[in-house]
């Protein structure tokens, strides 16, 4: 049942009173039924137990219906009485009449009643025995009741202390991160005063060093007219340069002709030296036909070959064909002698052209490395002189870090007392202990965001402090900065520093070139010695007696072919190569 106390008390007394009541007042059938009728619905009511609203609704009914219900038994009461005092007096017989009609019903109605009083009498034990289990459940629940009560205030008490240790928690993890962060931020500023001591030292050793600049940069209108003087030096030095660049160009060109004419020359010749091999065989052949006819003089004078007879049979013998080629090969031998020897001394005024020509480079490279040693010389002048027209601002520089020294000082002087005062705060306990921590970290928060421009700034004066120490070239020119005579002349070196290195490049590639084609005529001249020894050794191998004059003919063709066709075939592949 979870009906209120109250309500069952009041329910209670109700039905103790209609328990009470006396059973053989006249009560009518309705009465007694509408009474069974509450009885079941409060039994049935009493058995719902989530529906506390509705329950004390009808509860309300009831007491209603019970007073209702005690007002017409009055009233019956009362009915009753006069009709017993009409039962008692005697009247006449026309009344007589309807009395007893009226006494026979009212007799009938009251052993009804009776009946019915006692079937309700025997519903009341049952009742009553329902209504003590009723009342012991009701005490049952109503101690479950207190106990879960007591459970539930033992919960939520234990429910505001969680929420109390949770916000303390919370606040003192703030608290903790607060504290930590500070205690970041003032390692951080004992590092910002480390690097401003040092950049105080620097700016002292930089105010010297200003001194010094401001004293050399009185010395560097006589150092312009001599950086004027060592560009034209240069240039000429450039445009000698580039001259003989170009002759060794053309040198170059002359010696790859001449070499290309050398090997053409050579071949030509090894072609002729096979010929006349060839032709030699062919003339000793004839030189043993010669002697058959000494032979036959020596047998008879008479075919002496000194006569013109045996001249005439001589030149008869040897083929028109033959003789002509014999001629043109003694003609082609004198033409190829002279051209040879006109070829050696072209290869030796070559070779001194060539010589020459190295000479002339190894002085080139000499003059070249002096204009570079001057080169860099004049760069570490013109750097000096940028560096004593860029720390012209130092001073200035100087005053605002002095200036922003002064606030961080000042920063750091706030940040140890709101230090001090966070070490010395207690976990809060009340409201103005919290209020105080708030004003705190609100205090904090905004001397975090002044650290946060302080340290920006300080990085912004830091970083033109580096440019204006450390950086070469400018990425703006200063207010009072560099005449444009002396970029022009930064440009013009930078220009000069571009050529000398193609120069470089350029003699690396035809320095390569030329090694290249030395190697090949190395390879090329070992091969055809190897080649030469190589068909010396077979022929000498060959016997001389299974040979005949075509076959000889045949293997000095495919010797001479042998050679020539290899050679073309390492000529070739540099070639392709390039």
């Amino acid at each position: 049942m979870t009906l209120e106390e109250s309500v069952q008390h009041v329910v209670m007394e109700a039905i103790q009173e209609l328990m009470t009541k006396d059973t053989s007042d006249s009560l009518s059938p309705e009465t007694y039924g509408n009474f069974d009728s509450q009885s079941r619905r409060y039994y049935f009511l009493s058995e719902e137990a989530d529906e506390g609203d509705e329950l004390r609704q009808r509860c309300l009914d009831l007491e209603r219906q019970l007073v209702l219900l005690s007002e017409e038994k009055q009233s019956l009461a009362q009915e009753n009485a006069v009709l017993r005092e009409r039962v008692g007096r005697p009247e006449d017989e026309g009344a007589s009449g309807l009395t007893a009609k009226k006494l026979l019903l009212l007799q009938t109605q009251l052993e009804q009643l009776q009946e019915e009083n006692f079937r309700l009498e025997s519903g009341r034990e049952d009742e009553r025995m329902r209504c003590l289990e009723l009342e012991r459940e009701v005490a049952e629940l109503q101690q479950r009741n207190q106990a879960l009560t007591s459970l539930a205030q033992e919960a939520q008490a234990l429910k505001d202390e969680m929420d109390e240790l949770r916000q303390s928690s919370e606040r003192a993890g703030q608290l903790e991160a607060t504290l930590n962060s500070c205690r970041r931020r003032l390692g951080e500023l004992r590092e910002l005063r480390r690097q401003v001591r040092q950049l105080e030292e620097c700016n002292a050793g930089h105010a010297e060093r200003t001194r010094q600049l401001e004293e050399e940069l009185r010395r560097a209108g006589s150092l312009r007219a001599q950086l004027e003087a060592q560009r034209r030096q240069v240039q000429e030095l450039q445009g000698q340069r580039q001259e003989e660049a170009m002759k060794a160009e053309k040198w170059l060109f002359e010696c790859r002709n001449l070499e290309e004419k050398y090997e053409s020359v050579a071949k030509e010749k090894e072609r002729l030296l096979a010929e006349r091999d060839s032709l030699r065989e062919a003339n000793e052949e004839l030189r043993c036909a010669q002697m058959q006819p000494r032979g036959l003089a020596q047998a008879d004078p008479s075919l002496d070959p000194t006569s013109p007879a045996v001249g005439n049979l001589a030149a008869e013998i040897l083929p028109a064909e033959l003789r002509e080629t014999l001629l043109r090969l003694q003609l082609e031998n004198k033409r190829l002698c002279q051209q040879e020897a006109d070829d050696r001394e072209r290869q030796e005024e070559l070779q001194r052209h060539l010589e020459e020509a190295n000479r002339a480079r190894h002085g080139l490279e000499t003059q070249h490395r002096l204009n570079q040693q001057q080169l860099s010389e004049l760069r570490a002048q013109v750097e000096d002189l940028q560096k004593a027209l860029q720390e012209q601002d130092s001073i200035l520089l100087k005053r605002k870090l002095e200036e922003h020294l002064q606030k961080l000082h000042e920063a750091d002087l706030e940040l140890q007392r709101k230090r001090e005062y966070i070490e010395e705060l207690e976990p809060p306990a009340d409201s103005s202990t919290a209020r105080r921590i708030e004003e705190l970290q609100h205090s904090l928060q905004k001397k975090d965001v002044d650290l946060r421009a302080m340290e920006e700034r300080y990085r912004r004066y830091v970083d033109r402090a580096r440019l204006v120490i450390q950086s070469l070239e400018p990425k703006q020119q200063p207010p009072g900065g560099a005449p444009p005579d002396l970029h022009a002349l930064r440009t013009q070196l930078r220009e000069r520093d571009v050529r000398i290195r193609h120069l470089e490049q350029m003699d690396f590639d035809k320095s390569r070139n030329q090694r290249e084609q030395e190697e090949k005529l190395l390879i090329s001249a070992w091969y055809n010695m190897g080649m030469a020894l190589q068909q010396r050794a077979g022929e000498e191998r060959a016997p001389a007696h299974a040979q005949s004059f075509l076959a000889q003919q045949r293997l000095a063709t495919n010797a001479r072919r042998g050679p020539l066709g290899r050679l073309a075939t390492l000529n070739m592949r540099p070639a392709d190569k390039h």
